[in-house]
């Protein structure tokens, strides 16, 4: 009897282990949903934080072309006396904002400040010229006020300003 209670205990020893080893081969319909879902929660987060990082980078794209644009511009000034009637004139007619659109230039000297960008006050921006881009809607309105010209990236106050149009 000792030796088949011996052998009987030895049996469910080796029954539970053999369990034990059976229960770790792989993860549970639970352990699963749970890890999907925590994947999920991270992507929800993770998306918007990386298009927020996309647009600005390419705002800050477009005040970078901005202000080299107005330093070619201020060097044409200094060797003719006058503003160029087009960005063709300083070698950037084909020249894109980061949304794919060109940028739009005004001299303000030739034309007057009647197309002018305007301020909240309506008076105008620059009294040179107008520089910028249409931002990311790609629509705009000559006072920058308007919710469609907000998101702008223009040169204001004869170049000591170039940022979003919501911030100036």
């Amino acid at each position: 009897m000792a030796k088949s209670l011996g052998t009987t205990v030895l049996r469910k020893h080796l029954y539970y282990k053999d369990m034990l080893k059976m229960s770790h081969h792989g993860l549970t319909v639970i352990e699963l949903m749970i890890a999907i879902a925590i994947v999920g929660i991270l992507v929800r987060i993770a998306i918007p934080m990386y298009a927020d990082y996309k647009e600005k980078a390419r705002v800050t794209m477009a005040i970078q072309d901005i202000a080299m644009m107005s330093t070619k511009i201020s060097n044409y000034w200094n060797d003719a006396r006058d503003y160029p009637d087009s960005l063709a004139e300083i070698g950037e007619a084909s020249k894109l904002d980061p949304w794919g659109q060109p940028y739009q230039y005004l001299n303000l000297n030739k034309h007057g400040n009647g197309g002018a960008r305007r301020d909240r006050n309506l008076n105008p921006l620059n009294s040179d010229f107008d520089l910028y881009s249409k931002g990311k809607d790609n629509g705009s309105h000559l006072p920058i006020t308007q919710s469609i010209s907000l998101d702008d990236v223009l040169r204001a106050n004869d170049g000591k300003f170039i940022d979003l149009a919501k911030n100036y």
